[in-house]
């Protein structure tokens, strides 16, 4: 074990200070609970890890994200604030890292652009609904999993002609983000099923509520959050017909940056646990971590 994982785990294991507030910059999500607090590491050494000895160079630590997606990763464009799952899992890493939260740039950068903005050094992790691929493993290496999720169907609350998968009939017009897997997983298993791409899945909720498409696919923790938004207009129908596991992106052949990173994961299931509970606590699905993958 070298020295810089080993500080870094170090701080992973020490990192679990929950309060009765919020983090700082962190909100109660929508079941009501607060958000836990993030000890920051002290003493991280990245030695051997070429992202977080840039990282440190800057003083900063680059996080790629998602601002459109309401319980995982949203932006309040009022407020400033961000808010969701996936943001709390991102401060939670750099807090282990060593960087506070006036230590983290947000770079919202979309799912098509992920895997080429880690390779760049546009961002020096990714968080935000990253499903863990084997074509993907090619680009870029993975920590964790930390989510479970399958593909789902959102559709107008009063539409009563798709209720599945097994309605995804030719001319049904489907809508999902390029670059994503359930776009994909449409072109391959549903012949004859039209489909209409976005940058973001907010694009393709209003295309559906405007009824330009008929229906919008994606991770369905992601599709409860936007019901929940707007509940007398949309809802999520039918079982997930995936399995999604989101992990976060790393640059390919960080070894010690993705082994420290597992470490907080394995080693903190409570703070695991208090943020479901504060993000998407109130959604009704149960909060189940994933069993780290230390490929």
């Amino acid at each position: 074990m070298s020295k810089a994982y080993a500080m870094i785990a170090a701080g992973a294991a020490a990192l679990l200070a929950l309060s009765g507030c919020s983090s700082a910059g962190g909100d109660a999500g929508s079941s009501g609970s607060a958000a836990p607090s993030y000890a920051v590491a002290s003493s991280v050494t990245p030695h051997d890890s070429p992202t977080l000895k840039r990282a440190e160079g800057r003083g900063q630590l680059i996080v790629g994200v998602k601002e459109d997606q309401p319980g995982f990763g949203y932006l309040d464009v009022v407020t400033g604030e961000r808010s969701g799952f996936d943001v709390e899992i991102a401060r939670w890493t750099a807090a282990t890292l060593g960087f506070g939260g006036d230590k983290i740039t947000y770079k919202a950068v979309p799912s098509v652009a992920r895997e080429q903005a880690l390779a760049n050094g546009d961002v020096d992790i990714y968080v935000g609904s990253y499903s863990i691929t084997d074509k993907r493993k090619q680009a870029v290496d993975f920590a964790g999993p930390y989510f479970k999720t399958g593909q789902g169907i959102l559709v107008q609350k009063s539409n009563d002609k798709l209720k599945a998968k097994e309605d995804f009939q030719p001319g049904v017009n489907v809508c999902s983000i390029t670059g994503g897997t359930p776009i994909q997983n449409i072109r391959a298993n549903f012949p004859g099923v039209k489909t209409t791409e976005f940058d973001t899945y907010s694009q393709c909720v209003e295309s559906l509520k405007a009824g330009q498409v008929d229906a919008v696919t994606a991770d369905e923790a992601q599709l409860l959050g936007f019901a929940s938004q707007d509940p007398d207009a949309l809802k999520v129908v039918g079982k997930t017909f995936s399995t999604e596991l989101y992990g976060v992106g790393l640059p390919k052949g960080d070894t010690s940056l993705r082994k420290a990173i597992n470490t907080m994961f394995t080693d903190g299931q409570s703070t695991w646990s208090a943020i479901f509970q504060a993000t998407l606590g109130s959604t009704g699905k149960a909060g189940e971590q994933p069993a780290v993958d230390n490929y």
